[in-house]
């Protein structure tokens, strides 16, 4: 018989792996997330953020298969004659989702998105981003892993590439793989359904809860048109589930404004940037373009990163970050600014600049919005009529903008001085 495992979580109970999935968890590089902090400096902020990269994929692997197997159970006709699934076809594409919604985080670097600056850059320009390292990793340091366990010999002859392939969207993949990259980037994918839940658990707040049995219980494939009148085949929910739906957009933008986007937050995403800039060797950390490189990327962690800082040997903002003395904020836009107040906060940037010394003040702006209505919709499925987006629907979303708030920080030495020349222009 199939030994099976169970890990204990706290958002969803048990999460269940059999032998193979057990084997790529105890590699290296996976349990390297361990060692990743899912919210990077935020426990500065609440204390309890430490939670890691390591459940959170659990979670992630969990929550993909259950909207899979959702999917599946309401929507197999469908998917049998738009897709041209078998059952065969459906257990293996399973797996592999399984698999990459496990995988889909391996390639962050030390506390998660506050390095991806320190990413290089490609040859054509655009910087490297954490996928690009997934990808990697996956192809180089956890091939065998994946590809050689009996289980996947005997049953399923699943290639690394193709993990790689589907968490990069790649369009060389067959449809039926491509399609179910919604469930791990998108409005409604696995990602946000276990972050959003696992965050507001860990840091003691209820911005991020929703009804994820609900959306469970609704989520379905059908067909819609797109701008360009062709139809095709997509996720999103049935009627009755549009509450569920619009519950999920609501908390993350809740916990954006609240937690991901909190004025010290940032201040501490900027200081640990400019730190892990001063310790990595090069400044910057290797590309993920060789095994050699991936080795090399696979040693830098938190549990690295922290101890330079006690070592001070992460220069000034190691420092600060050590004796908890970061930069306070001087000034703020409203969170959708018009352009006057986007230009009087340019203007004010300038004018610190030029009054303190360098690197005792910054700008933090935000670099996209956290939700595009005009890209990012969720589907709504109505049995007698054409389905629709969610914001015909929900009043709120059809209001929503992106946050493009823009703030200004100081050193905590100038900043009544800078306070000031803020009063002053």
């Amino acid at each position: 018989m199939e030994r099976k495992y169970e890990i204990r979580c706290p958002i969803h109970g048990f999460i269940e792996l059999d032998d193979w999935e057990w084997s790529i968890i105890n590699q290296p590089a996976f349990q390297r997330l361990r060692r990743i902090r899912q919210l990077g400096l935020t426990d500065y902020v609440y204390p309890g953020a430490t939670h890691t990269r390591f459940e959170h994929s659990l979670g992630v692997m969990h929550v993909a298969t259950r909207l899979y197997d959702a999917i599946v159970a309401r929507s197999k006709n469908i998917l049998q004659k738009e897709l041209q699934y078998n059952e065969d076809g459906l257990k293996r594409d399973r797996r592999i989702v399984r698999l990459a919604a496990l995988l889909h985080d391996v390639g962050h670097a030390p506390f998660s998105h506050a390095s991806e600056e320190l990413m290089p850059q490609k040859a054509h320009g655009s910087r490297f981003k954490h996928e690009d390292y997934t990808a990697s990793i996956i192809r180089m340091e956890l091939r065998e892993a994946i590809e050689n366990h009996k289980i996947n010999q005997i049953n399923y002859d699943i290639k690394a590439e193709t993990i790689a392939q589907l968490i990069e969207g790649n369009s060389r993949l067959q449809k039926g793989l491509l399609f179910w990259q919604t469930l791990l980037i998108s409005q409604l994918d696995a990602d946000r359904m276990d972050y959003l839940l696992r965050d507001s658990y860990h840091i003691g707040v209820r911005y991020g809860v929703y009804d994820l049995e609900r959306l469970l219980n609704s989520v379905c494939a059908f067909t819609v048109r797109d701008e360009s009148g062709e139809e095709k085949l997509t996720i999103g929910v049935s009627e009755d589930g549009w509450h569920a739906a619009e519950s999920l957009i609501l908390a993350r933008y809740y916990m954006f404004t609240q937690v991901y986007y909190h004025k010290t937050r940032r201040a501490y995403d900027y200081h640990i940037t400019r730190a892990l800039s001063d310790a990595l060797p090069d400044k910057s950390l290797p590309p993920p373009d060789t095994l050699r490189n991936i080795r090399k990327f696979l040693n830098f962690d938190d549990w690295w990163m922290l101890g330079m800082i006690s070592a001070n040997r992460a220069g000034e903002h190691g420092k600060i970050i050590k004796n908890r003395t970061h930069y306070r904020m001087v000034y703020s836009t409203p969170e959708t600014p018009l352009p006057e107040e986007i230009e009087r906060c340019n203007d004010l940037y300038q004018r610190l600049r030029e009054t303190m010394s360098v690197g005792q003040v910054f700008m933090d702006t935000p670099e996209k919005s956290w939700y595009n209505p005009e890209k990012e919709e969720v589907w709504i499925w109505r049995d007698d009529a054409v389905p629709v987006l969610l914001h015909e629907y929900s009043h709120p979303v059809k209001g929503m903008q992106g946050i493009r708030q823009y703030r200004l920080y100081a050193a905590p030495e100038v900043s009544q001085q800078a306070k000031g020349i803020v009063k002053e222009v």
